[in-house]
C-alpha cells in the first residue's frame, strides 16, 4: 500500500513540473482575431398597428399628424420620440394633455392614436373635451 502512495505521490510531482519553466503554452490572449465588422442584428418584429381610441370629442385630434396638432395648440412642452412612436404633451391653466402618435403602417408618418389628460395639480378627474379646448383657447 505503501509503494501505490508513493507512485501516486510522484506521478503528481512529475505532473506538476510539465507547466514550469522550459514549458511554453500557447498565448491564447494575444491570439490574432480577425475583428467583426458589423454587430449581429437583433430580429425584427412584425409591425403591429396600434389600437386608436375612439371616443366622442377626441375625433378632431385622433389621426392628426404631430404639424397639425402643433398647428393648433402651439409648441409642445414636451416632444417626445422613440423608435416609431412620439409623444406630444401640451399644458393648459388647470390641465395637461398628452396626444401619442403612432404609424398606421409600417414606415409612414406617425398620427395620433391616443389621448390623456390629467389636472394640471391635484387629483380628480377631468373632461378630455373641455382639456383640449382649454389648451386650444391659449
Amino acid at each position: 500500500m505503501h509503494r501505490i502512495f508513493a507512485a501516486a505521490l510522484a506521478f503528481l510531482a512529475v505532473s506538476a513540473c510539465a507547466t514550469g519553466p522550459g514549458v511554453i503554452l500557447p498565448d491564447t490572449a494575444s491570439a490574432s482575431v480577425p475583428p467583426t465588422t458589423t454587430a449581429p442584428q437583433p430580429p425584427r418584429e412584425a409591425f403591429r398597428p396600434p389600437a386608436i381610441m375612439s371616443e366622442r370629442g377626441l375625433d378632431s385630434v385622433i389621426g392628426a399628424r404631430a404639424s397639425a396638432l402643433t398647428a393648433r395648440f402651439g409648441t409642445a412642452r414636451i416632444d417626445l420620440t422613440e423608435g416609431d412612436a412620439r409623444k406630444l404633451q401640451f399644458a393648459g391653466q388647470t390641465c395637461v394633455l398628452d396626444i401619442f402618435l403612432y404609424p398606421l403602417e409600417a414606415g409612414r408618418e406617425p398620427v395620433a392614436t391616443h389621448v390623456e389628460v390629467r389636472r394640471r395639480s391635484g387629483a380628480g378627474e377631468i373632461d378630455r373635451a373641455r382639456c383640449i379646448a382649454e389648451i386650444e383657447s391659449r
